[in-house]
């Protein structure tokens, strides 16, 4: 079995993660959005009606690299300019804070994602053979309404894992510390089957572990689902991440998540650097 992302310690409960923000009696929501807005609503950051719930925390696992890549289009590996196969994902991410029941963009957050390719395979990992390359990683920065996007692709499958996106969220928190949140994203099982009948992915076969049977996603894996919609040759999906700065327990530089040491891989190891921009590929899929 595949020791990537075992629990390496606590999973927010479905209580601790649900904090369902009322639509339609919250002031901030209902009030800002109204044409009768109040100087008090008036006065706050702009706000989003975007699924505005707190999301879990889950596992960092063990392949977690801070490359450095500030890039849009991660299919690129930099080591020699290729470009990953699959089909097209383009991921459109809303950050949002969450204040007084209140959620609003959350702008200059650092946002990482990283997953396998359609073979399986993370880059720069020892364990899988591709040290030095670099596809399938990269972060995005924030804008002011809380946007980033991400082209990459499908991601395939590997041995213990249902199919699955790895995210991670870097800001500061309500008490001035750095604050981190760091969870995965999954698609319905309905979605895997379909996808991954197709080329390039068909040739691994089928999968040995699926979303019920998965045990991360089995947690709280049904809050974090994606709902790809076609866009061209590719999909597209739409995802709002909602975070508590004021959640130390959550948001400690560890990610809450087992400390320095532990056995799920190696902690983060802090803001990357300033990085190198990859050239769009000329790629229709």
């Amino acid at each position: 079995m595949h020791d990537d992302d075992e629990p390496v310690g606590r999973l927010l409960s479905r209580r601790q993660a649900l904090v369902t923000l009322s639509l339609a009696t919250g002031a901030g929501l209902a009030v800002a959005a109204g044409a009768g807005a109040t100087a008090q609503a008036a006065a706050r950051p702009p706000v989003t009606t975007i699924d505005c719930v707190a999301k879990p925390e889950m596992t960092e696992g063990p392949y977690f690299v801070d490359e450095g890549l500030n890039r849009s289009d991660i299919r690129i590996d930099t080591s020699d300019g290729s470009v990953s196969a699959g089909t097209k994902l383009t991921l459109d991410l809303s950050i949002l804070q969450i204040t007084e029941g209140v959620c609003a963009p959350l702008a200059d957050a650092q946002v990482d994602i990283w997953h396998c390719d359609a073979t399986g395979v993370y880059s720069d990992e020892a364990a899988n053979d591709s040290v030095g390359k670099t596809f399938l990683r990269g972060y995005q920065v924030s804008d002011r309404h809380g946007k980033v996007r991400f082209i990459t692709v499908l991601p395939g499958w590997y041995q213990g894992r249902t199919v699955h996106i790895h995210l991670k969220v870097r800001t500061t928190g309500t008490d001035g510390n750095p604050y981190e949140f760091t969870s995965q994203l999954f698609f319905t099982e309905e979605f895997n089957a379909a996808f991954l009948a197709t080329d390039p992915y068909a040739a691994k076969g089928t999968p040995d572990t699926t979303n019920a049977t998965d045990g991360i996603y089995n947690t709280v894996g049904d809050q974090m689902l994606l709902q790809p919609t076609r866009q061209g040759q590719g999909w597209s999906a739409c995802f709002a991440i909602g975070m508590d700065l004021s959640d130390t327990a959550v948001g400690a530089p560890d990610g809450g998540m087992g400390g320095p040491g532990g056995p799920g891989g190696p902690p983060p190891s802090g803001p990357p650097p300033s990085g190198t921009t990859s050239p769009t590929p000329t790629e229709s899929a």
